[in-house]
């Protein structure tokens, strides 16, 4: 699943070439699930309709039409959107998809543009979707009105990031910061290294943590987001920048996949255990 830097990395790709092009087609391949919309509001709300721009909430990619109408894009964990145009670029899971002849046999969606560019919604594994609907209801979508505030608004400060764990004061801080309802976008790579640049350990209860930590992992975790946003996102193997080229982040991760290897900080080796679910990245030493 990828988290908030590199769909963001996404959006600012999609914000710098959609927003003025107008929509002549659009339709699934083979697939409704991914295209999950009556022909009638295709019909009305989307074909005909301009791009106004590209916004993200959490890991959602919402691209908003002058019909009032949104298309609300989910990835999941093989989704690619590839433009192809006067200008070209892909972003998402880095098969051939991202740079071989378009449609192909992972194309679920076509959108073709009125100055005959296109944006295709490739996804191997048919678990992401792109809806239509109207604007006004995109609030009320089960996940939005869960989904926890943005970490990296400008608006959201130490303060509040606190009060929004202390809700979850009986779960590990590494669970919490992979609460979507506490903090949207947060996922195994930026936990980690958030935690470890707080010198927190992952498996230490929220009740535990004192306000200055909190602070503390809050300036981490925004700081990690930044590098990765500006580095086109991480390597994992599911995800690549707007130049159809991995990301360079984990290039410079200080602890996630480095289990085996020599803190940084400390000089002591690094662990992986499983926690929260997930495999866990830390130093037993520096991290409290």
């Amino acid at each position: 699943m990828p988290e908030l830097p590199e769909v963001e990395t996404v959006r600012r790709g999609l914000a710098e070439l959609l927003p003025g092009r107008t929509i002549r087609s659009a339709g699934h391949i083979d697939s409704p699930k991914s295209f999950p919309n009556a022909d009638a509001d295709v019909r009305q709300f989307l074909i005909g309709a301009k791009v106004l721009y590209v916004k993200r909430r959490a890991k959602v990619l919402l691209i908003e039409l002058d019909t009032k109408h949104t298309l609300v894009i989910h990835l999941k964990m093989t989704g690619q959107l590839v433009f192809r145009g006067e200008m070209a670029f892909g972003a998402g899971h880095p098969n051939e998809s991202l740079v071989g002849e378009l449609p192909d046999r992972s194309t679920r969606v076509v959108i073709e543009f009125a100055d005959g560019s296109h944006l295709y919604f490739n996804d191997q594994r048919k678990f992401g979707w792109v809806k239509l609907m109207p604007t006004l209801e995109v609030p009320n979508i089960d996940f939005m009105k869960k989904v926890g505030p943005e970490p990296l608004e400008a608006d959201f400060t130490a303060r509040q990031f606190t009060e929004r764990f202390k809700r979850r004061s009986r779960t590990s801080i590494k669970a919490a910061l992979l609460d979507q309802t506490v903090v949207a976008g947060v996922g195994n790579i930026y936990a980690d290294e958030s935690l470890w640049g707080a010198k927190i350990d992952p498996r230490r209860l929220v009740s535990g943590v004192t306000d200055n930590e909190f602070r503390l992992l809050y300036e981490e975790l925004r700081a990690v987001m930044n590098l990765a946003i500006e580095k086109g996102g991480s390597t994992d193997k599911n995800y690549v920048n707007t130049e159809g080229k991995r990301g360079s982040y984990l290039d410079f991760a200080r602890v996630f996949r480095r289990e085996g290897q020599v803190c940084p900080r400390c000089g002591h080796t690094i662990e992986k255990i499983r926690h929260a679910g997930r495999g866990t990245h830390f130093c037993p030493v520096c991290q409290k």
